[in-house]
């Protein structure tokens, strides 16, 4: 039975397959991608398609894919059916509120946050006791507040260059993010070895990362 992997495009796609290699798992197909939507690997049986961070919970909720490979920022926001089964430790980020220095998170005013997140934003603002009022941003989130649109954003930080070239501040770190290794759950139960096998691989890849970090201080 052949193993459908979801990944997810872009950067994460890259670390992804890293991993994936040292795992022993044969990515070679994934070199020359050309117009290709679905890579099959003939060697290890896998057949690759590479989707949108959120199509890949679709895929794997419907179990058109086995192994999904996605960022903890789409399993907080979008609720699904699945198993998360191993933290990749890649595409590291974080969940943050952040807003113009003069910001003040204590004020009692109903405040105006824009986010590409609001089931993120809300559960956040829910958690603390606020009532706010939540604007779904799909582009540069860190444009409104500049144009006096909303109050405060939350958003996905890695670095915070973005945030400090935009005169925008960090005031809570709401959620650490990383990539996950999720799993239909009819798939566990009908190829349970061969998953299982590729999740001792990589647990034991990111052990040897670990204490490679470790050494090398």
């Amino acid at each position: 039975m052949r193993l459908k992997i979801a990944l997810t495009k872009g950067r994460l796609e890259d670390e992804a397959v890293r991993l994936l290699t040292k795992a022993q798992v044969d990515c070679s197909v994934l070199a020359d991608k050309k117009r290709k939507l679905i890579f099959q690997s003939e060697t290890d049986e896998i057949d690759f398609f590479l989707v949108k961070a959120v199509d890949v919970l679709t895929y794997v909720k419907h179990g058109a894919a086995d192994i999904g490979i996605v960022g903890r920022d789409v399993l907080l926001e979008a609720a699904s059916s699945y198993y998360e089964v191993l933290d990749l430790k890649i595409g590291v980020c974080r969940f943050c509120l952040a807003a113009p220095k003069t910001f003040d998170p204590t004020d009692y005013k109903r405040k105006v946050i824009a986010t590409k997140y609001p089931n993120v934003t809300e559960a956040f603002f829910r958690q603390r006791g606020e009532d706010v009022e939540i604007i779904k941003i799909e582009g540069s989130v860190e444009i409104a507040p500049l144009l006096g649109l909303a109050d405060a954003i939350v958003d996905i930080v890695e670095t915070g260059a973005t945030l400090r070239d935009n005169g925008l501040v960090i005031f809570e770190t709401i959620h650490p993010i990383s990539a996950r290794l999720i799993v239909n759950k009819a798939s566990l139960k009908q190829n349970k070895t061969r998953i299982f096998s590729l999740i001792d691989k990589l647990q034991l890849v990111l052990k040897e990362e670990t204490a490679d970090e470790t050494i090398n201080g």
